[in-house]
């Protein structure tokens, strides 16, 4: 990912000025990375480490929704809604 494309998603899901590590925009920044690694399966379908990576950020960004559907329901279904995730 690019590092004017990282600054525009933090511009975005930040809850407050230089918030980069609030669970939207950690959320986000995977949700970035994963779809840009769906994109790289396209080609290269034998890429099983890569997948191994994938599979780790898909878990850790289901920790992060887990964890801000505990704790604040009208955030969790926000960010779902902006990044068009399913659920």
């Amino acid at each position: 990912m690019k590092a004017e494309a990282k600054k525009a998603l933090i511009g975005k899901f930040e809850q407050h000025t230089g918030d980069t590590g609030s669970p939207e925009v950690q959320v986000a920044i995977l949700s970035t990375r994963i779809e840009e690694l769906n994109k790289h399966f396209v080609s290269h379908r034998k890429d099983h480490s890569s997948r191994q990576g994938l599979l780790k950020m898909v878990g850790q960004r289901r920790r992060l929704l887990n964890y801000l559907k505990s704790t604040d329901v009208k955030r969790y279904k926000k960010i779902i809604v902006e990044l068009g995730l399913r659920k």
